[in-house]
C-alpha cells in the first residue's frame, strides 16, 4: 500500500472515531471541515434532518480573496468568518466543531479562529 492511501485510511479512521461522539442539531449544528492541498471547505450540518444549513469554501469566496493563495491560513480564516456570518444571519451562534480527522493545526485551526472571531461559539 502506498503512503497516500495509508494517510487517507488513517484520516478516515480518525473521522469515524470523532463522528461516533459528536452530532449536530438545528440549534447547534456540526461544523464539518475538509481540507485538500489547494482548498478548504466547511459546512454546518443538522444531522437530525440530514441537511446542510450553511457552507463556504475557498472556491466560493475566491474572488473576495483578491489573489491570495487559497491553500494558506489567511484564506482558511476568511472561510471561517464567512460561514460564521452565514450562521449568525440564521440566528445560530453555537456549533460543534468536526475537524474531519485532520489535526487541529495550521489551516484547520485558522478556520476555527476565524469563525470564533466572527462570533461563533464552540
Amino acid at each position: 500500500m502506498n503512503n497516500a492511501a495509508t494517510r487517507l485510511k488513517g484520516r478516515e479512521t480518525r473521522h469515524r472515531r470523532i463522528r461516533k461522539k459528536i452530532s449536530g442539531t438545528i440549534t447547534r449544528p456540526r461544523l464539518a471541515v475538509f481540507r485538500s492541498a489547494r482548498h478548504i471547505y466547511v459546512q454546518a450540518i443538522d444531522d437530525n434532518a440530514g441537511s446542510t444549513l450553511a457552507s463556504s469554501s475557498t472556491v466560493a469566496i475566491q474572488k473576495s480573496l483578491k489573489k491570495i493563495y487559497t491553500g494558506n491560513k489567511e484564506a482558511a480564516k476568511a472561510v471561517g468568518a464567512d460561514v460564521a456570518n452565514k450562521l449568525i444571519e440564521k440566528s445560530i451562534s453555537s456549533v460543534v466543531f468536526d475537524r474531519g480527522g485532520f489535526i487541529f493545526h495550521g489551516r484547520v485551526q485558522a478556520l476555527a479562529e476565524g469563525a470564533r472571531e466572527a462570533g461563533l461559539k464552540f
